[in-house]
């Protein structure tokens, strides 16, 4: 294999470009079954028909486990946003479009999101209290069936020159409530502070389904919980404020 260039790097990942491939290398201390599950995961997402990086190969380079997948060529719509800010609305437009198309398909095999919310709740070191209130919203929560992304975000999502969309990095992937899956991007976009831009999200995304707002609200302290437990220090101070804010107007 031949690393033209680095695409991007991310916490124990580099991605790189080797002709109509793309080749993400893990850290040698990545966990095996990590890499096994994101690969076939997003084998179980190609099945549905949904526009994705096909996967080629898993393998070792110079003892890294490494996941060979399908070059797309475009730019990703974190990037048409930031260089058309005029166009903010109509990417926004498209951003929603995709996730509902993502959450029209079912992938039985996937992992269920229900099962990863209560196993990550265990994982905190919030108080028993708490646990248990999360515990109890969560089990309260409709079990649906959707292919929820996990990590739904524009800087997931590329625009190629025929403009056709195609979402990459299915690492997170799960099938569950589609209203999980909102409150995970709305909360993504509060990390990065786009607090605006995260409430426009919601409005048009519980608009475009008829989804009451309250609805995804009760999932954002059960998502900013199991959220908490990889992410780095000052992500998880602001995720665990989330998980102690019960009502929202």
């Amino acid at each position: 294999m031949k690393f033209e260039k680095v695409l991007a790097e991310r916490q124990n990942k580099i991605i790189y470009k080797d002709g109509d491939r793309t080749i993400k290398v893990f850290d040698e201390n990545f966990s095996k079954s990590d890499v096994l599950n994101e690969a076939l995961n997003q084998s179980r997402v190609e099945e549905t028909g949904l526009h994705i990086p096909k996967v080629a190969e898993v393998s070792k380079i110079d003892g890294k486990w490494a996941i060979v997948s399908d070059f797309i060529e475009g730019k990703t719509l974190q990037q048409l946003m930031d260089e058309n800010p005029d166009k903010l609305d109509e990417y926004l437009d498209l951003f929603v479009n995709i996730q509902i198309e993502i959450q029209s398909k079912t992938a039985p095999l996937l992992n269920k999101l229900w099962d990863k919310m209560k196993r990550k709740i265990d994982e905190t070191n919030l108080d028993a209290t708490t646990r248990y209130e999360l515990h109890t919203r969560l089990n309260g929560m409709h079990k649906h069936h959707k292919v929820c992304h996990g990590d739904f975000n524009p800087s997931n999502v590329i625009i190629t020159p025929e403009g056709v969309p195609y979402v990459i990095d299915w690492s997170h992937a799960t099938q569950g409530n589609a209203s999980a899956d909102v409150a995970r991007t709305y909360l993504l976009f509060c990390l990065k502070g786009n607090d605006e831009l995260a409430n426009k999200y919601l409005d048009l995304f519980c608009k475009k389904t008829d989804t009451a707002k309250q609805y995804v609200q009760q999932w954002l302290p059960i998502v900013a919980a199991s959220q908490s437990v990889k992410g780095k220090d000052e992500e998880r101070e602001f995720l665990l404020n989330w998980v102690n804010v019960i009502e929202y107007q």
